[in-house]
Order: structure tokens, then sequence, then C-alpha cells
């Protein structure tokens, strides 16, 4: 495996792409190549800081240029995208109503509902940091299989702490399957950043369609929610889970064994 600094891996896949490339797009390309031996909790975050600290301090001679709304290119193929949009500008990948993270389709049975339980998961399988989202706060849906049978929400208490107690109340047998989406963005470290304005009723109106249409896949709707680029995030089965099942099975080896 290589271990590229992040702006030469970034250049090479830049370098290597007939169209320009989102961040998340940059990011798994790293990874499917492995150019580094870390990407860290956040790699698609990662990429659009690179690439915004490169074009805010080097300005014309950054290597860099944002093609349109999120999406990046080498400034040696500008000459391909003669009108390109705001190519130095500096401000983040933009985020739809202030949905900064999520998880579609979670499985119950790969949490430890323990008193603290753990919601893992990472951007890429296999290639980026575990994250755990219990402090995340934000909306979430209960499936029974693949219906939805509760939406709920998460302000005072966290997502994490939302869920336990559907463990235990008048609809814990009802679900085996969740979906969130938070408001908190994620640390390069896998650290939930709580410090994140509210978004406003129109963003919140936009994110709540999109969450809408990306946890119930309605048949007829052949797109995300408009401008939704919140990150999502792949579920990591919890390891004390598979600890407690050897715990079990070699109990069960004593006992039948003893």
């Amino acid at each position: 495996m290589a271990n590229k600094p992040w702006i030469e891996a970034i250049k090479h896949v830049l370098g290597n792409a007939n169209d320009p490339m989102s961040s998340v797009e940059i990011a798994d390309e790293i990874v499917s190549r492995r150019l580094r031996e870390e990407v860290g909790a956040t790699p698609a975050n990662t990429v659009a800081s690179r690439i915004s600290t490169s074009i805010r301090n080097k300005r014309e001679k950054s290597p860099f240029v944002r093609i349109g709304r999120g999406q990046y290119s080498l400034r040696s193929k500008l000459i391909e995208h003669e009108h390109s949009q705001g190519q130095d500008s500096i401000d983040d990948e933009p985020v739809a109503g202030g949905v900064r993270a999520f998880g579609v389709y979670w499985s119950r049975n790969s949490v430890n509902w323990s008193k603290k339980p753990k919601l893992l998961g990472q951007q890429q399988v296999g290639g980026s940091t575990t994250v755990d989202m219990y402090g995340q706060i934000g909306v979430y849906l209960l499936f029974d299989q693949r219906e939805v049978i509760y939406v709920g929400r998460a302000t005072d208490q966290p997502i994490g702490k939302r869920l336990l107690e559907h463990t235990r109340d008048r609809i814990s047998a009802r679900w085996d399957r969740f979906s969130w989406f938070g408001l908190y963005a994620i640390s390069e470290k896998g650290d939930l950043d709580s410090n994140v304005p509210v978004a406003d009723s129109t963003s919140l109106i936009s994110a709540l369609e999109a969450v809408l249409i990306e946890s119930l896949e309605p048949r007829q709707n052949r797109r995300r929610g408009d401008g939704f680029s919140g990150i999502e995030y792949i579920q990591k089965v919890d390891p004390e889970i598979e600890r407690n099942k050897k715990k079990a099975l070699l109990n069960e080896l004593q006992q039948s064994f003893g």
C-alpha cells in the first residue's frame, strides 16, 4: 500500500479522472486504490478541507479548482471547464438542512444494547476509522422489516439513548432495523462536533424531505432529496457482541463436557 500525503493522493485521483469529482468520490478512490495507509474517520471531509485550504492559501497557484457546486478538478484541466463557477471559493462542501451524517437501515441485532450502547459506523467499509454515533441528535426511524413503524426526534437526549428506550418500551418487540440522520459533524479523529448551528426552517423542511426519500425509498423517486449531501456511514457490528457469543459458546461447551 502506498502512503501518499493527502494533497498528492488527491492530485493522483483527479489527474486520472475524466470529469470533476466530489470530495466523497475522491475519498472513495483514495481508499479503493489504497493510496494512504490511514484515512481517519472522515476521509471525505479531510479531502474537502485539504482542497479548500489549498485554494484559500495559494489562490491561483493552487493545483485545485472548484467546478460548480461541490465538484473539484485540477487547475491544469481548467481549460476543459470554461464555465467554472466560484473556483476560488473557500467554503466547505454544502450540506442540506444541517444533516451532516446519516445511517440507513441499520440492524438492531448489530448493536450491543448495554447501558450506553455504541452505534458504530464508518464512511467506507474497511477504509476509515469507526465512529460511535450514540451522541448524535436529529431524526430516526424504526422499521419492522421494510415497514416504517415509528418516526422520532432526538434533541434533549441523543439518538443512542432514544433507541435504547425503544428496546424497553411498548414498541420494543415491533422493530428490527433503524435509520438515523444526525446534525453533528464528525471530526477527522472520529469525534462528534456539537458546535453546529441549528438550521433554519427552510433548510429543515428540505432535510426532512431528504430524510423521507432516503429512508422510505419511494419507488417513484429517482433521486435523493434536493441538495442532500450528508455523509453516509455504514454500520459496524459492536465487537462486544462477538465476544459475548464466544463466551456463551464456551459456557455451553463447559456445561456439556463438565
